[in-house]
């Protein structure tokens, strides 16, 4: 995980820099192993992200987004939490794929409610265990 100056972020973007500092504490406790990989996810003011990483190796086995061709029809005029939800099933069946079943969901700092609880919604549809 790359360094984060929390004094110059705070400077900049508080906001950030208390998620940044809430994910900082997520991460000591939640770890992916090669059984049960980390689901991680990112939201920005348009679009939001998913990728499932094994930390042991430092890999990404899969990613979903709203911003990839093979989604980007699909979520076209709908809402964000809608999207979203289309992509934890983009995940999932991309994790299949990859072999992976269960993973352990790392909600990056962001609170699990509206599009993040979206994507772990789809996930499960999909067939993930979380």
């Amino acid at each position: 995980m790359r360094k984060v100056d929390l004094a110059t972020l705070r400077r900049k973007n508080p906001k950030e820099a208390t998620r940044v500092k809430r994910h900082l504490g997520i991460r000591k406790t939640v770890e992916g192993t090669v059984e049960r990989p980390r689901l991680s996810v990112f939201r920005s003011a348009t679009h939001i992200y998913a990728q499932i990483i094994n930390d042991e190796t430092g890999k990404t086995l899969a990613q979903a987004s709203t911003l990839d061709k093979a989604l980007r029809d699909a979520v076209k005029g709908k809402k964000k939490s809608d999207a979203a939800k289309e992509v934890g099933k983009a995940i999932a069946e991309r994790a299949k794929k990859a072999g992976v079943a269960a993973v352990v969901f790392d909600r990056n700092g962001f609170r699990y409610h509206g599009r993040i609880a979206a994507v772990a919604d789809g996930a499960r549809e999909g067939g993930l265990s979380l």
